[in-house]
């Protein structure tokens, strides 16, 4: 059973970078079918897809972000994680990570994280 566990910190400063990692047990970072993806859903808002990397695949970052992010993967430590720079309060969120897979013609999630509360304030 795959299981997915965000950690990073939980309060950030305006202009600063924050860095969000997801470690993935119970399976394989590796799988060249998963697309491991950050989600995010600011208060009051809806889930907005962020990006995912897939081993061996590709990456994609939403237009709105692509700028300051750029998430990477340690296949040693089956972790992928998530930066983003030059934050401003409108990237106060919960921030999931989740594992993607097609069903068809459309990417799912088929296992998520519980998410990790990012704020941002000086």
């Amino acid at each position: 059973q795959v299981q997915l566990q965000e950690s990073g910190p939980g309060l950030v400063k305006p202009s600063q970078t924050l860095s969000l990692t997801c470690t993935v047990s119970g399976g394989s970072i590796t799988t060249n079918y998963y697309y491991w993806t950050w989600i995010r859903q600011p208060p009051g808002k809806g889930l907005e897809w962020i990006g995912y990397i897939a081993y061996s695949v590709s990456t994609y970052y939403i237009p709105s972000l692509k700028s300051r992010t750029s998430i990477s993967m340690d296949t040693s430590k089956n972790q992928f994680t998530l930066p983003l720079s030059s934050v401003t309060p409108g990237d106060k969120a919960v921030y999931y990570c989740a594992r993607g897979e097609y069903n068809g013609s459309y990417l799912y999630f088929s296992s998520w994280g519980q998410g990790t509360q990012v704020t941002v304030s000086s």
